[in-house]
């Protein structure tokens, strides 16, 4: 059975780090992106089943991207975060969660489960 992939894009680097070492002790295989750019071409050629998408990064705002993620990657789910809950931006989907920061290791373990 292959690892799940996770794509973090998420300008955070110490949140990045903290994710990825906890993801890869769950036996998933982790990417991660610091600008929305670098991630939008990460996930077409990472190909990953979760995508924890941050809203406020370097070169636009991460949550206008999700309807096409959605649409790109049709079995991934996506997980939008940012210290601020603003859900003007989120498309209606079942396959797409807010969670706001500051992140639990422990949430985060119950909602990719």
């Amino acid at each position: 059975m292959s690892e799940r992939k996770v794509l973090i894009i998420d300008d955070e680097i110490d949140l990045c780090i903290l994710l990825k070492n906890f993801l890869t002790k769950q036996h998933y295989d982790v990417a991660i992106s610091h600008k929305l750019a670098d991630g939008l071409k990460e996930a077409l050629d990472f190909i990953p089943d979760i995508i924890f998408l941050d809203n406020n990064l370097p070169d636009s705002q991460g949550w206008t991207k999700a309807a096409y993620l959605l649409e790109a990657l049709p079995n991934a789910d996506i997980f939008l975060i940012s210290a601020y809950e603003n859900t003007t931006a989120i498309p209606e989907s079942p396959r797409i969660k807010v969670i706001e920061k500051p992140l639990s290791l422990k949430a985060i373990g119950q909602l990719i489960a």
